[in-house]
């Protein structure tokens, strides 16, 4: 009987732990650390906040089991190699990118330590093999630009039918952003509207764009999302919206920043996967192994306060099928 009720306890014990969540089951007294770069500062970040209360859940303690070493480059795109060296020579656990300039400037720097990333059209832009078998240190989440250029378009035409010459602006210095101007060419030319490339290579840009004299005013903009126009979403909403523009754009921050539209995935969902993915690499998974996602969750915001100060109305049937009207 003392044998069988031994075996009992033994069972019972090796059930409880079984049933324990993941963040019971970290290794005992070790203290990660994450590295991460960040395109914006503290005030214009939108990636640390899901990340960080996604690690919260996953069991993890700032300053007592992890340690976030948080660079912000402050929109300067050449400090980006140089903080994510600074990581690397603090020999983190784990790298934290989200943005296709960031990742490249982690890859550059390491070829060994993790790096999660959240990016846009990583196989072609060549940060990973594949989908299914990144290959070297980088896995995470990446979103498909080709299949969503078509829909912003067409959400765009039923606000304004008469849209022929399309204004598409794009950090050219983001490879991910270069696939995408290409996808939405395109599609722009697909339905019968005349693409203009309009470049930026940094935030100085960007009244340039609405003072030249030398093209064609569009008749609507497509805004491509990444970290330097995010960086600067309130700027460009105000310019796009001064000029009388109507525009969609790749996320819904713009939006709430006082852009017309946006159709996207929903930012917070990826960034909160990717924390997924570094407690994944921290207990031991190899990013070669980890397949890459894709996100799960688009959604389409309007902002009426905005279509009014244009002097748009958005039809009822446009309306029926977002996901948020902002008012």
């Amino acid at each position: 009987m003392m044998i069988i009720r031994a075996a009992l306890a033994v069972v019972l014990v090796l059930s409880l732990l079984a049933a324990l969540p993941a963040a019971e089951a970290q290794p005992a007294g070790k203290v990660f650390r994450v590295g991460t770069v960040t395109f914006g500062s503290p005030e214009t970040a939108i990636s640390l906040v899901p990340f960080r209360q996604r690690l919260n859940e996953l069991g993890y303690i700032e300053g007592q089991s992890i340690v976030l070493e948080v660079r912000y480059a402050r929109g300067k795109q050449e400090l980006l190699p140089v903080l994510a060296a600074e990581l690397v020579r603090l020999r983190v656990d784990a790298i934290y990118a989200a943005g296709d300039q960031v990742i490249l400037a982690a890859r550059q720097a390491t070829a060994t330590i993790p790096i999660v990333m959240v990016a846009c059209d990583a196989v072609a832009a060549g940060l990973i093999t594949s989908l299914s078998r990144p290959g070297g240190n980088i896995t995470g989440i990446s979103c498909l630009s080709s299949e969503i250029s078509g829909k912003r378009l067409e959400l765009l035409r039923e606000v304004s039918p008469n849209v022929s010459r399309l204004g598409v602006l794009w950090n050219a210095g983001d490879p991910g952003k270069a696939i995408e101007w290409r996808n939405t060419e395109v599609a722009a030319r697909a339905v019968k509207m005349k693409p203009t490339s309009l470049e930026v290579h940094g935030p100085d840009d960007f009244n340039a764009l609405f003072t030249a004299t030398t093209r064609p005013r569009p008749d609507a903009l497509v805004v491509l999302g990444d970290a330097l126009t995010i960086t600067n979403r309130r700027r460009i909403a105000e310019l796009v919206a001064g000029n009388g523009i109507p525009a969609m754009y790749g996320y819904r921050e713009f939006v709430e920043a006082g852009g017309l539209m946006s159709y996207g995935p929903y930012l917070p969902d990826m960034y909160r996967r990717a924390a997924d993915y570094v407690d994944k690499v921290l207990r031991g998974a190899k990013p070669a192994d980890l397949p890459v996602e894709q996100p799960t969750k688009f959604e389409f915001v309007i902002n009426l306060k905005t279509a009014k100060a244009l002097g748009l109305k958005i039809p009822q049937s446009l309306l029926l099928r977002a996901d948020q009207i902002i008012e």
